[in-house]
């Protein structure tokens, strides 16, 4: 049997390198609790992203570190002029699980906007239509390593008075005139999670505007323990392990070599897919941006090309490639949302979700093997 062709593979350091990297725990068998690997990958991250090691702090996952931050930040603990609660949160259904979970999990209700036909991000022109005096903060998705509307969405968000925490969880890396990801709104989550383009196996970030809230979010990912006889906070585990941390150190040291590889696969996927009708590929980095290449989303129309996105789909699992339906289905059409919310009230969204294809991507990707995919997918043009 040959050899499936994956949407993603993990990037790993040799082993020697991450043999070196974690030899020295036999020595301390100190394995969590922020030991030394864990406060030197927060020390390397935030000098990678150019922000203060007081403004980062690591977590388990990406999905912890967002309910941490969404707890630390106080959202839904606000009453508007007339009583009420304000547990609403802009978002968009066009994310992974994690975005909206988190949001409900914490108590608070998802108001869903539309996205942008271009790139895919929160249509912040939609945005002011959709506050509500029982709003208390926007959580937009930067897709695919597509940066939403930054300037925009945040000054929309100081004239409403609202937080902002950007899912940043497609976006580590990614940088807007030379000015990282990190530092827009009141705080970015990242996630680390083994298919990212960085990785520590598992594992997420949180970037915080504020610093004095990083204490907080400590307390939050270690059960609310503030003291050795102190709980003051209902906390959960959402402690990076020494083992993921050392993995994150490794992989950092390879990040930007990695990146390159990737934008080669890339442009090798735009010269064979740009400018067939039918297909639109992700629309590039912009100008002024440094983009991370984390995923290849391409769009099939239907009623242009004579078949559908999941027609190529199963053409390409005959040929042992796995290709992702990324996103699909929306979050506000899941079975334990859909008799919540309309789908039909973000038509954008619903569009593509029903179009989309992420095509693999990796930086050891062969580019005979992009050929293949390609000549695959153009061989069913008639």
């Amino acid at each position: 049997m040959k050899e499936r062709i994956l949407v993603t593979r993990s990037s790993m350091p040799s082993l020697e390198e991450y043999i070196e990297e974690i030899k020295g725990l036999w020595d301390t068998h100190w394995l969590t609790n922020m030991g030394v690997k864990h406060k030197q990958l927060e020390n390397d991250l935030a000098e990678y992203m150019g922000v203060p090691k007081e403004n980062l702090a690591l977590f388990v996952n990406g999905h912890q570190a967002l309910e941490c931050v969404i707890e630390a930040l106080g959202l839904g603990n606000e009453l508007n002029e007339k009583g009420v609660r304000k547990d609403e949160v802009i978002t968009t259904p066009f994310t992974f699980a994690s975005t909206t979970n988190a949001i409900v999990r914490k108590g608070l209700t998802p108001v869903f906007c539309d996205i942008k036909r271009d790139d895919y991000t929160i249509d912040e022109s939609k945005i002011e239509d959709l506050i509500s005096d029982r709003t208390c903060a926007i959580i937009p998705v930067h897709v695919y390593g597509n940066l939403c509307a930054v300037d925009k969405i945040d000054s929309l968000a100081q004239k409403h008075n609202l937080k902002v925490i950007y899912d940043a969880a497609h976006a580590f890396a990614v940088e807007k005139d030379g000015v990282s990801v990190a530092r827009y709104g009141d705080a970015s989550m990242f996630s680390f999670h083994a298919t990212k383009v960085f990785n520590t196996i598992e594992g997420g970030a949180i970037c915080l505007k504020d610093k004095r809230f990083k204490s907080k979010l400590n307390d939050w990912k270690n059960f609310g323990i503030t003291g050795p006889e102190t709980v003051e906070y209902v906390g959960g585990n959402a402690k990076m392990n020494e083992f993921s941390a050392a993995m994150g150190i490794c992989n950092l040291r390879h990040l930007n070599e990695n990146i390159l590889k990737r934008k080669k696969i890339v442009e090798e996927y735009d010269k064979k897919l740009s400018g067939v009708n039918g297909i639109v590929v992700n629309r590039g980095v912009k100008e002024g941006e440094r983009g991370n290449y984390a995923y290849y989303p391409v769009i099939f129309k239907e009623n242009v090309l004579g078949f559908s996105r999941d027609d190529v789909f199963e053409k390409l699992k005959k040929n042992g490639i796995c290709a992702r339906k990324y996103f699909y289905p929306l979050t506000s059409t899941y079975e334990c949302y859909c008799e919540r919310f309309d789908a039909k009230k973000t038509p954008v969204a619903l569009e593509i979700s029903k179009q989309v294809l992420t095509l693999p991507l990796y930086p050891e990707l062969e580019q005979g093997i992009v050929d293949k995919i390609c000549d695959i997918i153009l061989g069913m043009i008639e």
